[in-house]
């Protein structure tokens, strides 16, 4: 599909229905909040101001009427609304849409994955779409994803098993969680340490052993994430605990 052709009247009334919810006032802390300076993950992003319950509304309106091409367009988009609002439509139609329906989601998806370049698009279409998706299918994709070297995709593979854990599986979490374990990158040590607390939750038991393996080694970022609901004293206890130490 070419994504430069003109927008279709849509498309543009769509644009227009974001636009009208612009609160310029909150452009600058977008723009500083999701790093978008040089050399920053989402460098050269570009933010209008509006807030995610504004873009909600119109997904809400407009969910019926969008189908891929419009899904397309937005994607497309320079501005980082845009493609949220795309993720958003894609995860409001994937969860009502018929088999069909959904394969051709999943399809832009993973051909659209290099406009998922911030954590927020990823956070909220990763467990509505590629985790449902994977439920029932081969799961080898987060693994290759996790191993890929691209931020993004490595987030995606990390945040997608969300779903999983609600479901109570825990072996893709943990093997995806174990690739990504000793990941240079911020962004990757909270989804990681978000994604063993989620797990804790439900499997307290397979979180300890997880983390009696990896906690001396692992960002301490990450293990104050997977630690976060404990009580304090254990939360000390694996915290202070000096590298090669086992429990």
């Amino acid at each position: 599909m070419r994504y430069n052709t003109p927008m279709t009247k849509l498309t543009e009334d769509l644009m227009n229905s974001l636009r009208q919810r612009i609160q310029p006032e909150k452009k600058d802390g977008y723009q500083r909040f999701f790093k978008t300076g040089p050399g920053q993950y989402g460098e050269g992003d570009v933010f209008w101001g509006i807030t995610v319950p504004h873009q909600r509304e119109v997904v809400k309106a407009y969910a019926s009427q969008v189908g891929l091409t419009e899904i397309h367009e937005l994607l497309s988009s320079e501005v980082h609304e845009c493609r949220l609002t795309a993720l958003l439509l894609m995860v409001a139609k994937f969860t009502k849409g018929s088999p069909r329906e959904r394969q051709s989601l999943i399809e832009v998806y993973l051909e659209r994955v290099d406009r998922i370049n911030n954590w927020d698009l990823v956070d909220a279409s990763a467990p509505g779409l590629l985790g449902v998706w994977l439920l029932d299918k081969d799961t080898s994709l987060l693994l290759q994803w996790a191993q890929s070297g691209h931020l993004w995709k490595q987030r995606i593979a990390m945040i997608a098993t969300w779903t999983f854990i609600r479901k109570e599986r825990w072996s893709e979490p943990l093997q995806v969680a174990q690739l990504l374990v000793h990941h240079p990158h911020d962004l990757i040590h909270k989804a990681v340490g978000w994604m063993l607390r989620e797990l804790g939750k439900r499997n307290l038991q397979a979180e300890r052993q997880f983390l009696e393996q990896y906690a001396p080694t692992m960002p301490r970022t990450m293990l104050r994430y997977a630690l976060e609901k404990w009580p304090a004293d254990e939360r000390a206890l694996f915290m202070l605990r000096p590298a090669g130490a086992r429990g």
